[in-house]
This record gives C-alpha cells, sequence and structure tokens, in this order.
C-alpha cells in the first residue's frame, strides 16, 4: 500500500513543496528513504522507528519505500521525521487518508515528541502557493508560523496527540496568531560617549540616510563603543521588514519561540577570521552569511584592514544592489543584503600614526602595505569617512553626558519619515538605497552649490559613484535640517566627510 503526506522544506529563503510518498510491501525488514536525502535525512530513520515503537504503534515487519518527491532535489535537515512517521501509520491503515489540504512538518524524538526546526516562518508564508490550509508544526514553532497569517497553524507538542485526533479523538485547536510585545531591551546609549562630537554627528547622518561609515582612529578613541551604540538612534522596522528580516533567521535557527518575530534592527559584528563564503553565504546548499544577516541593519566590521581581501572584495556587489547571489552545483540564489556596513580601523599597524606622542614607530612601506589592503573600489562606496581622535583627559575626567541616544533618534526619526513621503510608491524608504536617475530629480543644486561641488569633483579627484555618494548624503543632511532644497552647507558638509585620505 502507498500512502502520501505532504509536508514543506526550504531552498534558500523559498518554501517549497515536498512530499513523503511511503511503501510498505512483504519481503525481507528494511527502511529506504530515498529522493536525495543528506545524513539528516537518512537517520529519520532509525528517530522514526524507535518513535513508533516507543508510542505504543507498530512498526511495519517488511519492506518500507519513502520517497521524498520531488526526487530530485536535495533534502535537507530533520524537518520530515514527522510526515515519515505519518506516511507508515497510514500505509499500514493506523491513521485514515490525510487530507490534501494539510501539510505536516518536525522533528521526532525517540520518545515521540516534535523539536522545533528551522526556516518554519518561509515555509508558512509559501503554504498558500501549494494549497495548504492547515500546517501541523512543533508547538514551539507555532507562534512563528503564525506570523505568515497564511493558513491554520496547530502546535503539536507529540504524536501521541496528533494520532488520536487525526483518528477522530481530541481535537487540536488552531494557534492563536502571536502578537509582538514592546522590546524591553535597553540599547547601549550615546551618552555614554565623552567628546567626538564629529563622530557623533556622522553616525547621525548615516542613520537618517542609511549611509556607509569608516570610523578611523587609534586604539581606544571609542570607535567600537560609537558603533555599538548605532542601533539606539535607528528607526524602528515597518512589519514588511520585520518578516523579511525574520525570514533570514529562522532558516539560520537564529530564532526562538520566546520572541519568534525580529523586532529589532540587526547588528551583526563578526570577527576578523570570517571567511569570504560566511560574510555572503554559501554551502552546498546555499544558505545566507553574515551580510544577510545584517539585512536592514548594521553590519559592524571592527580592525576593518584586519579582514581577508577576498572576504572584503566580495562586499562590493551587495553594498550597490541590496543583495548577493551565490552560486553553487545544487542552484543559484539570491539573498537580501540591504544593510549599513560600519567599519572602524586604526591609521596604520601600531595605530598611533600622527599622534602627538610620536610613539609611531610604523615605516612607509608598512604604513603603505597597511592602508593598501583595503581596495580603491571599496573605499569609494563608504560614504562618509570620520576621524575619531584620542580623548584629552579633559574629555575623558569630565562627569558631564553627552546627548541621549532618544533626542538623536527623534532627529533620524523625523529625516526618515521625509524620505519615505518622498519615496511612497516606489519600494525605497532611504537616501542610500534610491536608483541615483530618481534621486536626482529630487535634488536642485542652487549656482553656488553646483561650483562648491564641481571645485571638490576636481580637487579630489572623486569618481561617478564619489559624486553620487556625496549627493545622498547631501540630501540626508539637508533631511535632517528640515530643508527641501540642498544648499551649499549641506554640500560643503558631504564634501569633507570625504576628504579624509584612507589609502597611502
Amino acid at each position: 500500500m502507498v500512502s502520501t503526506v505532504r509536508s514543506l522544506g526550504l531552498f534558500g529563503l523559498s518554501g517549497n513543496e515536498i512530499c513523503a510518498e511511503c511503501y510498505i510491501a512483504t519481503g525481507l525488514m528494511a527502511f529506504e528513504v530515498v529522493g536525495l536525502p543528506d545524513v539528516a535525512v537518512r537517520e529519520a530513520r532509525d528517530r522514526v522507528r524507535a518513535s513508533i515503537k516507543s508510542c505504543g504503534f507498530n512498526f511495519p515487519l517488511g519492506r518500507v519505500i519513502v520517497n521524498l518527491a520531488p526526487a530530485d532535489l536535495k533534502k535537507s535537515g530533520t524537518l520530515y521525521d514527522l510526515p515519515i512517521f505519518l506516511g507508515i501509520l497510514s500505509a499500514q491503515g493506523a491513521i485514515p487518508p490525510l487530507s490534501g489540504e494539510d501539510a505536516f512538518i518536525g522533528e521526532l524524538s525517540l520518545a515521540g515528541d516534535l523539536r522545533e526546526v528551522p526556516g518554519i516562518l518561509p515555509m508558512a508564508l509559501a503554504a498558500p502557493k501549494f494549497g495548504i490550509k492547515r500546517l501541523f508544526v512543533p508547538a514551539a514553532n507555532a507562534p512563528e508560523a503564525t506570523l505568515a497569517g497564511t493558513c491554520e497553524v496547530f502546535g503539536v507538542k507529540n504524536v501521541v496527540e496528533l494520532v488520536a485526533a487525526l483518528n477522530g479523538g481530541e481535537p487540536l485547536f488552531p494557534q492563536t496568531p502571536w502578537v509582538p510585545e514592546r522590546s524591553k531591551k535597553e540599547l547601549p546609549d550615546f551618552s555614554d560617549v565623552r567628546g567626538q562630537d564629529n563622530a557623533k554627528r556622522a553616525l547621525e547622518i548615516a542613520a537618517a540616510g542609511a549611509h556607509n561609515v569608516l570610523l578611523i582612529g587609534p586604539p581606544g578613541s571609542g570607535k567600537s563603543m560609537l558603533a555599538r551604540r548605532l542601533p539606539s538612534i535607528l528607526p524602528e522596522l515597518n512589519r514588511t521588514e520585520q518578516l523579511e528580516v525574520t525570514q533570514i533567521h529562522s532558516v539560520m535557527g537564529l530564532t526562538g519561540h520566546n520572541e519568534p518575530l525580529m523586532t529589532s534592527r540587526p547588528f551583526r559584528s563578526p570577527h576578523h577570521t570570517l571567511s569570504a563564503p560566511a560574510l555572503t553565504g554559501g554551502g552546498t546548499i546555499p544558505r545566507p552569511g553574515e551580510i544577510s544577516l545584517a539585512h536592514h541593519g548594521v553590519l559592524f566590521l571592527d580592525e576593518f584592514p584586519e579582514f581577508s581581501r577576498s572576504a572584503l572584495e566580495t562586499l562590493r556587489q551587495p553594498l550597490e544592489d541590496g543583495f548577493v547571489t551565490i552560486s553553487r552545483v545544487a542552484g543559484t540564489l539570491s539573498f537580501p543584503s540591504r544593510f549599513m556596513l560600519v567599519c572602524a580601523m586604526n591609521p596604520c599597524p601600531c595605530g598611533w600614526y600622527s599622534d602627538p606622542s610620536g610613539r609611531c614607530k610604523c615605516t612607509a612601506s608598512n604604513l603603505a602595505s597597511y592602508r593598501a589592503r583595503i581596495s580603491g573600489p571599496l573605499l569609494d562606496r563608504i560614504d562618509l569617512r570620520v576621524e575619531v581622535p584620542s580623548l584629552t583627559y579633559e574629555e575623558i575626567s569630565s562627569r558631564s553626558r553627552g546627548e541621549p541616544s532618544s533626542a538623536i533618534y527623534g532627529r533620524v526619526a523625523r529625516a526618515r519619515e521625509i524620505q519615505n513621503r518622498r519615496f511612497e510608491g516606489t519600494g525605497y524608504t532611504t537616501n542610500a538605497s534610491v536608483p541615483m536617475p530618481l534621486l536626482r530629480d529630487l535634488i536642485d543644486l542652487d549656482d553656488k552649490a553646483n561650483a562648491l561641488l564641481n571645485s571638490a569633483y576636481r580637487r579630489m579627484g572623486m569618481t561617478a559613484r564619489s559624486y553620487d555618494r556625496v549627493l545622498r548624503v547631501s540630501r540626508t543632511i539637508a533631511d535632517l535640517s528640515g530643508s527641501d532644497p540642498v544648499c551649499s552647507e549641506h554640500v560643503a558638509e558631504a564634501i569633507q566627510y570625504r576628504a579624509l585620505e584612507v589609502t597611502a
């Protein structure tokens, strides 16, 4: 007898339909899973067999073949345990044939309990496309699945209660849609930062327009401290952005049943030893990397020149396009990667170049080699370059607190609201992400501003991209000041953030 149980799977960030077809025949005892399963899927045989026996059901005395269709698509993970389990029971007649509108997902323990699996949200979002109206998932995954709002979700604690419900016993009830509570998480505050007013201003501009920024200064000047306070002034994610971010983190197993929805902007700070695939994504079956985990948030690269050249160069296309394309034998996938790049670096290998103490002993060749680790094309994509000097004794010993994040957040939120109204209906929300042809229609430079930009373009040897970035930052500075036209003072401030020399 053959039975079919519908399920869902993942390929990148997209859910796809998987059917567990179970065939039981007489002959020598065997249990095979086919359909390009990976090791985790093949090991389902032992988990399912133990679960069936430990829950009091009969395991067939014959040959059991389970085909995960479509058979030419690679299957990975433990989420097919439950459909395989139900397929065997259905083929024996222990449960009635299952509805074609039901799908089942879950990992089994040896005692028959269901454990949560990653990637529930993108699978739930894809369910209507395949005509699925009811989704049975582990109880720990049920709150996340309800976020999709696409079908009825049933949280299952163990297979005993599920089999009883399928046989007409005590029914399972749909999961109540999960509603997030207001986040109580305290973020580091800019009021803790002493001095560094120029760097704070640059980060405010970066937050307002979602611009990339590079902080350059000696050790202990507060570069990392400043960067880690950036999330406290970023606007909250809207509902669409929350779902996009949550899907990525769900696939990587970074969501939990207590807080299944990502309501805060991501802040990713990987170590400088990470590889290029870890940064952009990869694997036999491609998975998101750090730049996708930072989608709609911040990617902070501390000790910027210490990252491998191959890893840094992979940032160039995502910084322009807002997505990264990964090609492997299994297929080609694109992952979203619209993030703010925040980098921090020392001015030289020892960190004390141009310090008044004169303690820097780096030679010209050391300095040139150190700065050459950052390519010109990558540096050209960074909108603001800011010097973070050492603090004076008076600044570090001062008991007065700086401007709080709440005050900066208010200005940033107002600037973002201006941009939201400006780009309404275009699919873009910030000056950094909007296509340049559209942005140019909204920037009308007066003669004084145009002459200033013309002079800077020639004197600084700007590229077309540099010109583009200066205009974007100028537009953001004007938004922060509440000005509709972009004036010469806005352009002048934008130019000064590109004037800092980084390459030797």
